[in-house]
């Protein structure tokens, strides 16, 4: 289902987390609307997209968080396996930088933060899996992040994917959520429109990087 070209485009689409309309989905997925709307048709039978109807719109988003951790990974195959476009362009860059990743953050700027907790064990392998640590909850937690409200959610707090354009880790889970939404809040982070690319400024780069190392608290 996901190997057809116009239903792959509207799911890369989707990975910024944000519904979009069927018409929207046949620009993405170069089609005619009527075209889009049989293949998310299709997608909505099998469980990759969930449809809802918000005024005379129907909007489609991924269904689930599993969606998005498959589709990224596909694209991390795809990148090793040479399927990519090879001269990246401005866009390219900016999006290699920082972009969503479903409802977390993914690119150099989330492999550096991932790298960093590890290095400083806020976070620890167990296996393949990744954890936080009891040190690394108290850390979250003095830097804002609600752990123990986390763990009430019907996720795993940590969840990692293997980023496309830096072949590294990048934390997913609720606790990548939640770092997401405290940089989209914080005014360090801003969604391009249109695109899964994720603007932040040397600036704001900074202010991000000094908050995940504890140098400031929440």
């Amino acid at each position: 289902m996901m190997g057809d070209p116009a239903r792959a485009n509207i799911l890369m689409a989707l990975m910024s987390g944000l519904a979009l309309t069927s018409k929207e989905l046949a620009v993405e997925a170069g089609v005619t609307p009527s075209t889009a709307s049989t293949h998310l048709a299709q997608m909505e039978s099998c469980g990759l997209v969930n449809g809802r109807k918000q005024g005379r719109f129907r909007y489609f988003a991924l269904a689930d968080k599993d969606v998005a951790h498959a589709v990224e990974a596909l694209v991390t195959v795809a990148a090793r396996a040479g399927h990519m476009r090879t001269r990246p362009g401005p866009n390219d860059d900016r999006m290699r930088a920082a972009r969503t990743c479903y409802d977390h953050l993914a690119g150099r700027v989330a492999v550096g933060l991932f790298e960093h907790w590890v290095a400083i064990d806020v976070l620890a392998w167990r296996r393949d899996e990744v954890h936080v640590t009891d040190s690394g909850r108290a850390f979250l937690e003095a830097i804002g992040i609600d752990v123990e409200g986390l763990r009430r959610e019907r996720r795993p707090l940590c969840r990692t994917c293997i980023d496309w354009s830096e072949r590294k880790n990048h934390l997913g889970g609720s606790v990548g959520a939640a770092v997401f939404s405290r940089m989209l809040k914080k005014g360090w982070a801003k969604r391009e429109e249109g695109t899964r690319t994720v603007r932040i400024s040397p600036r704001h780069e900074q202010a991000f990087v000094t908050w995940y190392a504890g140098k400031t608290r929440a």
